[in-house]
């Protein structure tokens, strides 16, 4: 975190989700001489009483409170949120904050993960300058729905990043080149999809290049020129975003965004089609770490395989789900894949040469 940032005074963190919890944690584990002394929420309806033993407040009771004149407030929220935030903390008169934006907390957690020694850092490789073992060639895909707003900040995507649309199959609109309808595909399944109706199709029909990934609209991975040659150069199969921190584990995210019907349906899914993954189920979702965004970059043959695996376990709990997945018009599916995700490639971490990067947000 840059100078200045953590000063010698009171903390509160201003977010109780992922993003607050990882930023907790790696202020906890980089600055252990400050402390936390409290969650701030817009309404406490939703959340959680505490985080580890700390006080969740909505932002009345923290205003109300001993600390609020004395801390310094850490925006820890997904960027669409702040400005309304910093607004919310003006109106009040609380002035010294500072908002986490996703390459504040990009650089965060880059520091957490490279003192924890955890998950491998990609730039903790050698910076790959002296182009031994050539550059990784990329074909990744970043998707594109008809209904996205415009960024308001310009973004000049590298050569090796392509538009998708994904769920093209579901309207007339075409806004990019590579559509999820064309060669075989899932494109009608979008809205229970996601973006995986993208990653089906990349899965499917992507080739000709080293890596294949996927990436959102608003969200990428970091990834510089120079990481392209470390990846060339070291033989990484698979970039990961660094993984976001629940408390007390996991099983969290699912809970918040997964109705418990369907989280039957996809652990059914999973014992008829994996029975070796349910083996570790329990093991890996009792821990903290999630792969979130259904975002990576893996060597074509690598991020084939993963698909193979997870779309027909996606296919199966949409057949045992209630209503079927056809029947119905949310986005159960890509929340699913997320901790699919996170199973396999927990579950593959001796087997893969898995590195990781921050997580950008364009806006």
């Amino acid at each position: 975190m840059e100078k200045g940032m953590i000063e010698e005074k009171p903390l509160a963190l201003y977010g109780a989700g992922m993003v607050a919890v990882s930023v907790y944690y790696a202020v906890k584990e980089l600055y252990p001489d400050r402390g936390i002394a409290a969650f701030i929420v817009s309404e406490r309806e939703g959340n959680p009483g505490e985080i580890d033993g700390i006080p969740v407040l909505s932002l009345d009771e923290f205003h109300g409170s001993q600390t609020c004149q004395k801390a310094k407030i850490l925006v820890a929220t997904p960027e669409n949120h702040h400005n309304a935030i910093a607004g919310e903390l003006k109106k009040r008169g609380l002035g010294d904050f500072i908002c986490i934006d996703s390459k504040r907390e990009a650089a965060l957690m880059e520091k957490y993960y490279r003192a924890i020694k955890e998950f491998q850092v990609l730039r903790t490789y050698p910076a790959g300058i002296m182009r031994k073992g050539g550059r990784a060639s990329l074909d990744v895909y970043m998707t594109r729905f008809h209904k996205d707003m415009p960024l308001k900040n310009p973004y000049s995507p590298p050569g090796w990043l392509h538009p998708i649309q994904a769920g093209a199959a579901l309207t007339e609109e075409c806004i990019a080149d590579t559509r999820d309808d064309m060669g075989e595909n899932i494109s009608e399944k979008n809205r229970n999809y996601s973006e995986l109706s993208a990653m089906y199709w990349v899965g499917k029909n992507g080739g000709g290049a080293e890596y294949l990934g996927l990436f959102h609209y608003r969200r990428v991975l970091d990834i510089t020129e120079e990481d392209l040659y470390r990846m060339g150069e070291h033989d990484i199969d698979v970039v990961l975003p660094y993984p976001t921190i629940h408390f007390p584990s996991i099983d969290e995210h699912h809970r918040r965004y997964v109705k418990d019907e369907d989280w039957e349906a996809m652990l059914m899914a999973l014992r008829e089609l994996a029975p070796e993954y349910g083996k570790s189920f329990n093991r890996i979702f009792s821990q903290p770490y999630f792969y979130n965004y259904n975002m990576l970059i893996a060597r074509a043959g690598v991020f084939k395989d993963y698909c193979d695996w997870l779309f027909p376990i996606l296919k199966r709990t949409e057949e045992l789900s209630v209503p079927k997945g056809w029947e119905r018009a949310d986005r159960y599916i890509g929340y699913l894949g997320e901790n699919l995700t996170t199973l396999y490639f927990m579950y593959h971490r001796n087997d893969f040469k898995i590195a990781h990067t921050g997580r950008l947000m364009l806006i």
